[in-house]
């Protein structure tokens, strides 16, 4: 079992394939780095043996956008050892993939989605074809990638009157789709689009016919009617840190222990054995909540 200096014991890894992706969305925080050299599937495999040993149970495929490597199928069987192989993507390529990453062992999906105009997701993303998306969100929920999260980014003068439009489509799939709406990131590039969520959340309290905390980060779900809403809200909350039960891995193979954080990173690739479960380790004692409360 993995446990840091504050008592957070670390249950879930994401692990990022590539740094590579079909879109440029203006608010990406390029989680998976500028990598020269992807991890190889033999690299990613030998590494998620090593969480799986140490206690972790659930995994999540990031990039990137992992679904742009040939060698996405095979990644997905390596890792299909946890209690739950996940995905997040932006969907362009699901629709074709959904059935071969079912097959192959993968759990579920999240599908970014921050908009059902097509000419504004065609803006926000610089090229992107919201079709697509659409059937990859559909060829999901067919081949039982569920449930699947729509994570919709939430940005001030930008799609915060489409959020109900968005609870909507989700209702559609009968319980098969979770909407995600995701406080945004104050990057550089991206904080003028900042948008609190509280009033947001005010309401879904009001409307709700149940509310549940999950533990992971004391993010609420709204029970509506007919689909579940979760409000994700890092900025300025203390629980969101304490109860964080993730540790990363980029795309070029090293241990990223806090998003927030660059100057702690733990290089592991080319590690085996008992020196990859040491520098698992050691990273595991440089995290500490980003926000401490």
């Amino acid at each position: 079992m993995l446990i840091d200096r504050f008592g957070r014991v670390i249950t879930n890894l994401r692990i990022s394939v590539t740094s590579r992706c079909n879109l440029s969305c203006f608010y990406c925080h390029r989680e998976g780095y500028s990598a020269e050299n992807e991890l190889s599937v033999e690299e990613i495999g030998e590494i998620g043996r090593a969480f799986k040993t140490l206690g972790i149970r659930k995994v999540k495929i990031t990039g990137g956008e992992p679904l742009v490597r040939n060698d996405i199928v095979e990644i997905v069987g390596v890792l299909n050892i946890f209690d739950e192989t996940s995905m997040t993507t932006n969907g362009i390529k699901l629709g074709k993939l959904a059935a071969e990453l079912k097959e192959a062992g993968l759990s579920r999906v999240n599908v970014s989605l921050d908009t059902l105009d097509e000419e504004k997701y065609k803006l926000l993303t610089r090229g992107g074809e919201l079709k697509k998306v659409l059937n990859g969100v559909s060829e999901a929920v067919n081949v039982g990638l569920t449930p699947v999260k729509l994570n919709m980014v939430v940005m001030k003068d930008v799609n915060v009157n489409e959020m109900w439009e968005m609870v909507e489509f989700a209702r559609e799939f009968k319980g098969d789709v979770i909407l995600q709406l995701i406080e945004l990131m104050k990057l550089p590039w991206s904080e003028n689009s900042y948008y609190d969520l509280s009033e947001i959340e005010k309401e879904l309290k009001r409307i709700a016919t149940e509310v549940k905390v999950r533990n992971m980060q004391r993010r609420r779900q709204y029970f509506l009617d007919g689909v579940v809403v979760e409000v994700v809200k890092p900025y300025d909350n203390s629980e969101f840190c304490k109860a964080c039960n993730r540790i990363r891995v980029t795309a070029d193979g090293k241990i990223k222990p806090c998003l927030m954080r660059n100057d702690n990173l733990v290089d592991i690739r080319g590690l085996k054995g008992k020196d990859l479960i040491s520098a698992i380790k050691k990273a595991v004692q440089l995290r500490e909540p980003y926000y401490k409360g």
